[in-house]
């Protein structure tokens, strides 16, 4: 069905019935649903019931035992109907009292038959081996011999459809067939089978059904106590207990059945508003305390993550200082090294010749700060004692290099690859000359 194509005013009515009768939110579903039933509000309506409500709730975790139902309260409803037959004329009474024997041996036969069969399956509940079977056998038969026109069968176990039902907070409708006896027949066609009596019940209860002829039913009748048939009972949660608050037993017809079962409705719609209330409270304070619980959840991972980034900003931090203090570290140890070099290099710097000496030059050294220093060499000896005597002094750079003019670099320094620097002499400096100290560290 495509999505553009409009609905007509009739066909939205059904689309928004649709959605209330079967609580489903998702509009373009209930659409669907109607459309692939030619928009047959009714059938379209108790298949979608039949394949949801119609199957006991197998996600729903049941409880290890069976719910309690109160089969007896004190103030339960019991509406009972004898049918009863009164002779009239000569021909009637004249047939009464002939047939009355035969009705009296007939029903004290069978009496005394159930009576015994009653011992015979003293404990039904030890041959349950498959109640879902007893209930899936029971609609089979019912529908191949009264049709598919009837109110919506739970298809589980007695105890799923009362689970569900509280569960659910609905009304439980009971109803156990009694294929044996002589107004079972008629109840079901007239009254089962009528569709005010079908829409009424889908509407308002989940129906289960089975006969008393098969083990499920049986225990179940045995449970609710029945007396006979047509046997209905009404279940619904009262005061946390599952109870059945009435019973209907005996013939009757559909609009007493329907008007019967609006007043048991009416009688108990106020527990299950006060269990719907009282759940709503629960759901809500279930609802709160999750929600408290995920902001404290949110606040402690907060504190931790806000604990865990100051951790990480003190461990930084410290991390920050630990190197500056190696530095700090490092550069008094240097410094330590270069005072400790400078008292023993200090020591091997020759004394300054003699201004007679032929051999002697005099240097003028320019340091960074602007102080001239002035010393005379041997222009035989190593210009290493010029770096000596420009590293010993006090306000000499600790780095440094000294360039001559023209510029060019005096290669004063001894190294590793080059531990003897050359003379003066064979460097070029055979007369004064003015040399500059460069800070390298600047």
């Amino acid at each position: 069905m495509a999505e553009d194509v409009q609905l007509s005013s009739q066909q939205t009515e059904k689309l928004l019935q649709f959605q209330d009768l079967t609580g489903i939110e998702d509009m373009e579903r209930c659409r669907y649903i109607l459309d692939s039933h030619s928009w047959d509000l009714e059938v379209a309506t108790q298949v979608t019931l039949n394949m949801r409500e119609g199957t006991p709730s197998v996600y729903r975790p049941l409880p290890r035992t069976p719910p309690p139902v109160v089969a007896s309260p004190p103030d339960q409803r019991v509406f009972l109907a004898v049918r009863s037959w009164q002779p009239t004329g000569l021909l009637g009474w004249s047939f009464f009292f002939v047939s009355y024997p035969f009705q009296f041996v007939y029903t004290t036969m069978m009496r005394l038959a159930r009576f015994a069969l009653s011992f015979i399956r003293a404990d039904p509940r030890r041959t349950v081996t498959d109640p879902v079977r007893d209930v899936r056998i029971f609609i089979q038969n019912f529908e191949e011999k009264y049709g598919t026109e009837h109110p919506i069968f739970y298809r589980g176990t007695y105890y799923q459809a009362v689970n569900d039902a509280k569960q659910d907070l609905k009304f439980l409708l009971v109803y156990l067939h009694g294929d044996d006896h002589q107004d079972t027949d008629e109840f079901c066609r007239t009254v089962l089978c009528c569709r005010e009596v079908i829409n009424f019940i889908d509407s308002s209860f989940l129906f289960w059904a089975c006969s008393v002829n098969s083990p499920e039913g049986y225990r179940v009748s045995q449970a609710l106590r029945e007396n006979t048939f047509p046997f209905l009972a009404v279940i619904v949660l009262r005061e946390n207990r599952m109870t059945v608050v009435a019973r209907l037993e005996g013939p009757t017809d559909s609009e007493v059945l329907i008007r019967r079962l609006n007043v048991i409705m009416n009688d108990n719609e106020a527990s299950l508003i006060a269990a719907r209330l009282e759940r709503q409270e629960r759901t809500m304070n279930q609802t709160i305390r999750r929600q408290q619980d995920e902001a404290y959840i949110e606040s402690l991972r907060a504190d931790q993550e806000k604990e865990r980034r100051k951790r990480e900003e003190q461990e930084i931090k410290a991390k920050i200082e630990l190197e500056e203090r190696n530095k700090i570290l490092e550069e008094q140890r240097r410094k330590e090294d270069i005072r400790r070099q400078k008292i023993e290099l200090a020591d091997q710097i020759p004394e300054e010749p003699p201004e007679s000496d032929f051999k002697a030059i005099r240097l003028m050294i320019k340091l960074p700060n602007g102080t001239r220093l002035e010393r005379r060499f041997n222009r035989e000896q190593s210009m290493k004692f010029l770096y000596y005597f420009v590293f010993c002094h006090s306000e000499s750079p600790d780095s440094f290099q000294i360039v001559s003019f023209p510029r060019r670099t005096v290669p004063c320094e001894p190294t590793e690859t080059c531990p003897e620097p050359p003379t003066f002499s064979e460097f070029g400096i055979e007369n004064s000359e003015m040399l500059l100290v460069q800070d390298l560290e600047a």
